[in-house]
């Protein structure tokens, strides 16, 4: 193979989720709606936990930083959808697709670890409540948030260094919306053989210790509602963990189907596995944080009201404003 094959890529094109011309504008305004209410919806939440007095607990805490995590999430690979489905060339460059990747994993493995705190404050809530402001006080709150993100961040970087010494000398065209690990790996010509170990060793370590953290929090979370004596009691108790729990469902279900199987397997379904896990869930978040939610409905009552009322006082001083002149 001569040199001038295995010089390194400048560029590589998405293929998107459809290579027909007459499904590009109908994806555009599907994705642009959904992108645009994952926005609206995390971004309400957030709002509405920190201008809440009642609304400062850390469950709440780590809801407003999941929302967050997900609006970035989202961000990392839909605009470029985006711009891609009423595009025509639809590349994207080698440091553009790395760091687009990187962020990615990033995001991506925050929510996992969120996700896992979060069922620990719901077990220590449930199991434990009258040591819960103690055991969840402020400081632990914050290491958790911090080796969340701090691991997200060594673990993504490492990925991105894998796939940085790779070689590709043949097709540049990734059967993929966004820069996702697998696609990009089937594109090289160099062995793959230490990526593929990493990711089915220590990948699949850092996906499965907040599986297994969530598991052994529910499983202790149904013993101690099974001996809860009141039916009302044990109805409360689960209506605090549903929404967690489907999120958990959502989220780990699709992303397993995706990365716990070898790269020689990876096909056109994973790419419907991925918008579950991403634009999907980040989607459903807000609505499903608040459907069953109590606390969460008023305070997102509250914010909307205030905003109103902050409108109305511009609109009624403009007016004023308007008839002065």
């Amino acid at each position: 193979m001569g040199m001038s094959n295995l010089t390194r890529l400048s560029e590589f094109i998405l293929i998107g989720l459809s290579s027909h011309p007459e499904d590009q504008k109908p994806l555009f305004a599907l994705f642009l709606i959904m992108y645009l209410v994952t926005l609206t919806g995390n971004l309400l939440i957030i709002l509405a936990i920190r201008s809440d007095p009642k609304l400062q607990n850390p469950m709440y805490f780590f809801l407003s930083i999941l929302s967050f995590a997900d609006i970035c999430y989202t961000t990392v690979i839909v605009p470029k959808m985006l711009v891609n489905f009423l595009s025509e060339t639809k590349t994207i460059s080698y440091a553009e697709c790395l760091t687009q990747m990187y962020f990615f994993l990033v995001f991506g493995n925050i929510d996992s670890y969120l996700l896992a705190v979060m069922a620990i404050d719901r077990y220590v809530a449930i199991c434990n409540p009258f040591h819960y402001v103690t055991v969840m006080n402020h400081r632990l709150c914050t290491l958790l948030l911090a080796f969340s993100v701090a691991f997200s961040c060594l673990h993504s970087l490492l990925h991105v260094l894998l796939v940085n010494r790779l070689t590709f000398c043949a097709s540049n065209v990734i059967q993929h919306f966004f820069c996702d690990v697998n696609p990009v790996l089937k594109l090289a010509c160099s062995s793959t053989f230490v990526n593929e170990v990493v990711a089915m060793t220590e990948g699949m370590a850092s996906v499965m210790a907040p599986c297994i953290c969530i598991i052994i929090s529910y499983l202790r979370i149904l013993i101690a509602v099974f001996n809860i004596p009141s039916a009302s009691g044990k109805c409360k108790a689960f209506s605090t963990c549903s929404s967690h729990l489907t999120v958990v469902t959502l989220f780990y279900g699709s992303i397993s189907y995706e990365y716990f199987h070898p790269l020689s397997r990876y096909t056109v379904k994973d790419r419907v596995a991925t918008i579950i896990y991403t634009v999907l869930t980040s989607m459903l978040n807000p609505f499903i944080y608040t459907l069953r939610n109590k606390d969460m409905k008023r305070g997102l009552e509250k914010l909307i009201s205030r905003i109103k009322a902050q409108m109305d006082m511009l609109s009624t001083t403009q007016a004023n404003k308007i008839h002065g002149s």
